[in-house]
């Protein structure tokens, strides 16, 4: 197809075009293709006509509280035909990048959820860290904690019972440079109905890399990393890729970075006129972020899949 100018409106012959000139569609989950548990209008008949139309269909997501098998739960229950295979979260990607990436022998030092542990149980790595952990005694204590000797990589997600202990400890581990430090995503914010917003998992790592004096490879959006995984197991073709995503910062951002078509959707984080904000800046790392086209919902594309 023809390039179009970028952040353009998608829709019509366009779409139809777009669609038939990918094989594989990647779609990003809250705020896309879901809000909390309220299906994004049409969304369903989107991904089930894309199925039937013999696309390929991926959810990809960097909320790390959920193993793909819950997200494979949440997907049925809302309407959408998938499995838990077509499924690629954080808590997973993490636990696959430790083993067939970095071939990790030993344990991992976790701050992160019991989703995260499950997945790098499934995978054969141990963990210790989960749960609370609170400060005891003074200063001298917590530089001389015990630590599990066999613990060869500290993994950061979101984590809920985060403490100044857990940091601690986190640096303890860190301090012998052969020690891995992984992070799930660097998402600062996450956002609530009504405008609100709590701490993500963003905020942690950086805490860690702080404490640490180190920068920790991170696995999930924009990080190239989260499509390698599909590709690897599924021999995805990027120019015949398409992401679809709400987030300018890292749907938008890995499609680019990967060599794949990019749609915006406005029902969620972002906005057009961040898009466009991106576009007339003429920087290359903010035009980075300025998708190919942009729908309000992805309700949009039933047409192009109906006729």
């Amino acid at each position: 197809m023809a390039a179009a100018a970028k952040c353009s409106r998608l829709g019509g012959p366009l779409a139809r075009q777009l669609l038939d000139s990918v094989d594989s569609v990647l779609f990003d989950c809250d705020g896309v293709i879901w809000r909390g548990d309220q299906v994004v209008p049409g969304a369903a008949e989107v991904i089930n006509l894309l199925k039937r139309r013999g696309k390929r269909v991926f959810f990809l997501t960097n909320n790390s509280t959920k193993t793909r098998k819950m997200y494979a739960e949440k997907l049925t229950r809302l309407g959408f035909g998938a499995s838990a295979d077509e499924v690629f979260a954080t808590a997973y990607c993490s636990a696959m990048y430790l083993k067939s990436v970095c071939g990790l022998e030993g344990k991992v030092y976790l701050i992160g959820s019991g989703a995260m542990r499950q997945e790098l149980e499934e995978v054969g790595i141990q963990q210790v860290g989960v749960g609370p952990d609170l400060v005891s005694g003074g200063q001298a204590d917590w530089a001389a904690v015990p630590l599990d000797p066999e613990v060869k990589a500290v993994l950061v997600g979101f984590d809920e019972h985060f403490s100044y202990m857990k940091l601690n400890k986190a640096l303890q581990y860190l301090a012998d440079p052969d020690c891995l430090l992984v992070g799930t995503n660097t998402d600062t914010r996450l956002p609530l109905e009504g405008g609100k917003a709590v701490p993500g998992t963003g905020c942690l790592v950086k805490a860690v890399e702080t404490a640490a004096q180190r920068q920790a490879h991170v696995v999930g959006k924009p990080s190239r990393y989260m499509f390698d995984c599909v590709a690897a197991e599924f021999g995805l073709d990027p120019a015949r890729s398409l992401m679809v995503g709400d987030r300018l910062d890292t749907d938008i951002l890995l499609g680019t970075s990967c060599g794949l078509k990019t749609l915006l959707t406005l029902t969620g984080v972002s906005t057009l006129a961040d898009a466009e904000g991106h576009r007339e800046s003429g920087c290359p790392v903010r035009m980075a972020m300025v998708p190919d086209y942009f729908v309000d919902s992805v309700a949009e594309l039933l047409p192009a899949l109906q006729g």
